[in-house]
């Protein structure tokens, strides 16, 4: 049908609309599993984005997320999640959406084709020197999302680029392309499949990588989090309890005396000041591991 991979027709399609239910979602669910598998050969790249993410972070700089459709709703399931699971303030992490607000709920082709929104949402997130947007599209030619990458790297910032075609703008432009050849959708063109699913995966990785490099996880617990209802006080507690090995109630006294901060907490809940508990973290470089044994 198309040169582009992603517009291809996939091998497992033909006769799929004549085909008994139990056999199009086995063949949906393989086509799934052949798309997720092309996050592997990428893991060298997301590595280095990782870093490039955690550097931004660790110092005074933004992790932009920019995309349109599909592809942008995926980078905005991560983006959004940064807070509440890394404690990463929101004004850190802005999202540059193809439309904005009104395309969450309608969304619309023709926003993806307009520069002139990619100019305004880059005015608005104040991208710089020190910065690093995550850059995603299926075709790695999506107009919105190639004029924030050049709008971006114009004002010194660094680019991550996420694509599902070879060789295309988007990763050629990108600091750190990463490539997720996902290849023909079991529905041809449909990028919110299997190309999505591989995206979503990339930045998941990435974000737990970063996540990991800036001391935020700690046995795989979310030791920054921002703990805003009761479901995450609850956890908040728990990881306390067992990070500093007490009891809950220590912990929740603990987190009491730290505003609901968990790395001070532990810390407090194993008999420091909540301010020297602070200091401690501060020296570590916000490791709870190294500020523990110091």
């Amino acid at each position: 049908m198309a040169d582009r991979p992603t517009e291809a027709l996939h091998p497992l399609a033909e006769g799929l609309h004549l085909a008994p239910a139990a056999q199009v979602l086995a063949r949906a669910l393989s086509a799934q599993q052949a798309a997720l598998a092309a996050v592997g050969p990428a893991l060298p790249a997301v590595e280095r984005a990782a870093d490039l993410a955690a550097t931004a972070l660790r110092g005074q700089g933004k992790l932009a997320y920019a995309g349109a459709g599909s592809s942008g709703l995926m980078a905005l399931a991560d983006c959004l999640e940064l807070l509440g699971t890394f404690g990463i303030p929101a004004e850190r992490t802005p999202m540059l959406f193809a439309g904005g607000a009104e395309a969450l709920l309608r969304m619309t082709g023709g926003v993806e084709d307009d520069p002139a929104l990619a100019a305004a949402d880059l005015t608005r997130a104040a991208l710089g020197p020190g910065d690093v947007v995550i850059a995603v599209s299926a075709s790695g030619t999506t107009p919105y999302t190639l004029a924030v990458v050049g709008g971006a790297r114009k004002a010194g910032a660094k680019v991550i680029g996420i694509a599902n075609v070879p060789d295309s703008p988007l990763l050629q432009a990108a600091d750190v392309p990463v490539l997720l050849d996902t290849g023909a959708e079991i529905v041809a063109g449909s990028t919110r499949l299997g190309a999505a699913t591989a995206q979503k995966v990339a930045m998941n990785l990435i974000s737990v990588l970063a996540g990991v490099q800036l001391g935020h996880i700690h046995d795989g617990m979310m030791v920054n989090l921002i703990a805003d209802n009761a479901k995450l006080r609850d956890r908040a507690a728990r990881i306390v309890a067992r990070v500093a090995g007490v009891d809950t109630g220590i912990a929740r006294i603990a987190l009491n005396r730290t505003q609901g901060a968990v790395k001070p907490a532990v810390l407090v809940a194993q008999g420091a000041a909540p301010d020297a508990a602070q200091a401690r973290l501060a020296a570590a470089e916000g490791s709870l591991a190294r500020a523990m044994k110091s």
